[in-house]
C-alpha cells in the first residue's frame, strides 16, 4: 500500500513543500507537490533526496551515556534520571546561568518553544540561543531597528513581480534554487538584475541622492533620520568607494539609476553580507536604500533576507534567543515577562539577557558555563574557531547532545540522546517568507528515537516542573505558543491545513495573514534611516596571511552535512572539502588543479584539495564550510559584530602552502 504525505522540505529556510511517498510503513522517496505555492511542483536536487538519510544505518538508536571513553546504551528511563540529576546538581550549586541551552533551527517550531521555555521556566536562564546567532543575527538586529520587524517583508512569490532584482552577499541559484527559479521568471519578464559587492550600497544612495533619483514623498511621509543619513552621503566620494570595494565607479552608477528607476525594485540577499563584524551595518545599508527609494510595502518591492535553514525563522519567532522571549519581547520588560510566567506558571522568569552562541563557548572555556543542553546543533563543524569551541566543550563538566546522529559534537558529549526525524513526527515549520506551515508524520520513529518535543517534556516532568509541560500533542504546544507570541495569535493548525499555511503576522483567527509587511505603515511607526560609515573586517591580509579566505555552501550539501553527508546521491556530488584558487594566485604558488594543500590562519591550519577556478578574484580563497574532515571553521574569525554578536564567518586572513605531490 503506498500513501503520500504532505510535509516541507527539512533543508533550506525556502519552505518549500513536497509529498513523502510511504510504502508498507516506509518512507521509500519524495515527490513535488502541485499546489504548494512555493515549490509549485518543484523540487531541487535536496528535496528530491531528502529522505534518504531516514533510515541510514548510523541512526542514533538508544540512549547512550559514557563510561570512560566510551558510550552504552541504556534505557530511556535511565538516561532522563540521570540528565535530570545532573542539571539540577549544577544548577543548584553553581547557579542557573551556570548552564547554557543550543535549540535547532532543524526542529519544530514547538520543539524550540518548549526548550526555550525549559532553560527559562525550569532552570531560570536566558542562556539559549541557535544557529540564526551564526547566520541572520544581524537580520534581526538591522531590520528591527529601521522597520520594527527583522524578517523578509516580502513573499517569495513577490519577487516575480520586480522589474529590478538586487542581490548582494547570496549565491541564490545554488543555495536556494526555487527562489532563484522565482528571480528567473522575473528576468524572462524583463526585469533587471543586479549582483553586488555589499561595500557598495553607499555609493549606489550616493549617486542616487546627488542626481535627485530619491523618493522624496516616501521619505516625508514614512521615514525619519533622513538628514543623518544624507549628511553621511554627502561627504562621500564614489571615486573613494570604487578605491575600497574594487568596482568601478560607472558600474556603481549603472546600478544605482537601474534600481532608483525600477517601478518595482526588490532586494535579496543572504549570509554574504550578515556574517561580517559590520553585518548589522549592512543589514541597515539595505533598509537605507530601500527607504530612499520607497521601494517597500508593494508587490515586487521590500527587503528580502533568505533564511539558510528550514526552521531558523521560527526558532527566532518562539524565543531561542538570549534577548527575547516568544514574539521577539525583551526578556528585560517587567510586563511581559509577568505575562508569560502566568502562562508558564511560574513566579518568575530571568529579567537578564543571557549568553549568545559564541559567548557560551567562551564562558565554557573560562568554567563560567558547566554544563550545556545541546538539541540539534553541531558547533564542532559550524562554529568559527573550532579547535577553541572543542577546548570549551571539553572543559564543561556536563554536556548532553540530543540528535537523530552521533555528530563530531555528540561524540564529545556525557549523554546522548536519539531524537526522531522530521518525517517521524508532527509540528510547523516556518520560512524565510513568515510562512507558518505544517510537517506532518509519515512513518512511526525509528528504533527508540522519540521527538524532540516528548524528550523535553519527560526531563521537564522528571525535574518536577508541575504541568507546564503535560503536553501529549503538538496542536496542544501550539494552542500555548499562541497565547504567548503575538504574530501567531490567530494561526491555528486548523488553518494551517491549506497548501503554503499562513504567513504572520496573524493577530486574530479571522485575519488572512500578512504576505507584505509595512504595506502603508512600518511596524515602528516611521521607518528609521541609520547613516553608516564603512569599517574594515576584523582581520586584514598580512605578508604572512596574504589571502582573505570567505566561507559559504555548496548546492548539493547542507550546514554541517549530519544529513546530507549519508545521502548517497547527495553525498556523491561532492563528497569531500575543497579550497578555491583565482588562476592568477594558483600560478604564483605552483598549485595545480586537484593539488593537495595546506589552508592555515592565525587559529590553525587544515589540509584539503585547490579547486583552480576563476570564479573567486585574486587574492581571495572560498571554502565551504559543511566537510568535518576539511573543517573551513578551524580557520575562521570568532570576532563578532557588536550589536548582533553574529561571528565574522566571511573574512578572515588566511595562507596557502602547496603540499608534496
Amino acid at each position: 500500500m503506498t500513501k503520500f504525505v504532505p510535509t516541507i522540505c527539512p533543508y533550506c529556510g525556502a519552505g518549500c513543500g513536497m509529498l513523502l511517498v510511504v510504502k508498507d510503513g516506509t518512507v521509500v522517496g519524495t515527490r513535488p507537490w502541485p499546489e504548494q505555492p512555493i515549490s509549485q511542483g518543484k523540487l531541487c536536487i535536496k528535496g528530491w533526496q531528502a529522505h534518504e538519510f531516514i533510515y541510514h544505518e548510523d541512526r542514533l538508536k538508544k540512549p547512550l551515556i559514557k563510561e570512560g571513553d566510551s558510550f552504552k546504551e541504556v534505557s530511556w528511563e535511565r538516561a532522563i534520571k540521570f540528565v535530570a540529576q545532573r542539571l539540577g546538581e549544577i544548577r543548584d550549586k553553581s547557579g542557573p546561568d551556570s548552564l547554557a541551552f543550543l535549540s535547532s533551527a532543524r526542529c519544530t517550531n514547538e520543539e524550540n518553544y518548549l526548550l526555550q521555555k525549559f532553560a527559562r521556566a525550569v532552570i531560570g536562564t536566558n542562556n539559549v540561543d541557535h544557529c540564526a546567532r551564526l547566520c541572520h543575527a544581524s537580520t534581526v538586529a538591522g531590520l528591527v531597528a529601521a522597520f520594527g520587524s527583522g524578517a523578509m517583508t516580502n513573499s517569495i512569490s513577490d519577487i516575480e513581480e520586480a522589474d529590478c532584482i538586487f542581490i548582494i552577499g547570496s549565491d541564490t541559484m545554488s543555495q536556494h534554487p526555487l527562489i532563484a527559479r522565482m528571480v528567473m521568471i522575473a528576468k524572462e519578464k524583463g526585469a533587471k538584475i543586479i549582483l553586488a559587492d555589499p561595500r557598495r550600497v553607499n555609493g549606489m544612495m550616493k549617486y542616487i541622492l546627488d542626481n535627485g533619483l530619491e523618493n522624496k514623498a516616501f521619505i516625508s511621509e514614512r521615514t525619519e533620520d533622513f538628514e543623518k543619513l544624507k549628511e553621511v552621503l554627502h561627504s562621500l566620494s564614489l571615486d573613494e568607494v570604487e578605491k575600497i570595494t574594487g568596482v568601478a565607479k560607472g558600474e556603481i552608477e549603472k546600478a544605482a539609476l537601474l534600481y532608483a528607476q525600477a517601478k518595482e525594485g526588490c532586494i535579496i540577499y543572504a549570509m554574504g553580507i550578515t556574517q561580517h563584524t559590520t553585518g548589522t551595518d549592512n543589514v541597515l545599508s539595505m533598509a537605507n536604500l530601500a527607504m530612499l527609494t520607497g521601494n517597500i510595502g508593494r508587490p515586487g518591492t521590500g527587503v528580502n533576507p533568505l533564511r539558510g535553514q528550514n526552521n531558523v525563522q521560527g526558532a527566532c519567532d518562539l524565543g531561542a534567543l538570549p534577548n527575547v522571549l516568544p514574539g521577539y519581547q525583551a526578556v528585560t520588560d517587567d510586563d511581559i515577562r509577568m505575562v508569560i510566567a502566568k502562562v508558564w506558571g511560574v513566579a518568575e522568569l530571568p529579567s537578564h539577557v543571557g549568553l549568545t552562541v559564541v559567548e557560551m563557548m567562551n564562558a565554557a572555556l573560562e568554567g563560567k558555563v558547566k554544563a550545556m543542553y545541546i538539541m540539534g546543533e553541531n558547533p564542532m563543524v559550524s562554529d568559527p574557531d573550532i579547535s577553541h569551541v572543542e577546548e570549551g566543550l571539553n572543559n564543561l563538566d556536563f554536556l548532553v547532545v540530543q540528535d537523530i546522529f552521533p555528530t563530531e559534537t555528540a561524540r564529545l558529549a556525557d549523554v546522548v540522546l536519539p531524537a526522531a526525524s522530521w518525517a517521524e513526527k508532527e509540528g510547523t515549520f516556518t520560512g524565510t517568507d513568515r510562512r507558518v506551515q505544517l510537517i506532518r508524520k509519515a512513518v512511526e520513529p525509528l528504533w527508540e528515537s522519540r521527538p524532540d518535543w516528548e524528550i523535553i517534556c519527560e526531563l521537564a516532568k522528571e525535574m518536577k516542573a508541575g504541568e507546564g509541560f503535560s503536553f501529549s500533542s503538538v496542536n496542544q504546544i501550539f494552542e500555548e505558543m499562541r497565547k504567548v507570541t503575538p504574530q501567531y495569535a490567530g494561526i491555528s493548525f486548523t488553518r494551517l491545513g491549506q497548501p503554503g499555511g499562513l504567513q504572520w503576522p496573524c493577530p486574530k483567527e479571522d485575519y488572512p495573514g500578512t504576505p507584505i509587511l509595512h504595506g502603508k505603515v512600518f511596524t515602528r511607526g516611521r521607518g528609521k534611516f541609520h547613516p553608516i560609515i564603512y569599517r574594515k573586517p576584523a582581520e586584514s591580509p598580512t605578508d604572512e596571511f596574504p589571502f582573505i579566505l570567505t566561507t559559504g555552501r555548496v548546492m548539493s550539501q547542507w550546514h554541517t552535512r549530519s544529513m546530507t553527508g549519508r545521502s548517497p546521491a547527495l553525498n556523491a556530488e561532492f563528497p569531500e572539502g575543497f579550497v578555491e584558487i583565482n588562476p592568477e594566485d594558483a600560478r604564483k604558488l605552483g598549485v595545480s588543479d586537484a593539488d593537495s594543500v595546506e589552508v592555515s590562519s592565525r587559529r590553525g591550519k587544515i589540509q584539503t584539495k585547490a579547486r583552480v577556478t576563476d570564479k573567486v578574484a585574486p587574492g581571495v580563497i572560498f571554502m565551504p564550510f559543511h566537510f568535518a574532515e576539511q573543517a573551513a571553521n578551524r580557520l575562521t574569525n570568532p570576532a563578532l559584530d557588536p550589536i548582533a554578536k553574529i561571528p565574522e564567518l566571511k573574512v578572515c586572513a588566511a595562507a596557502v602552502r602547496p603540499l608534496m605531490k
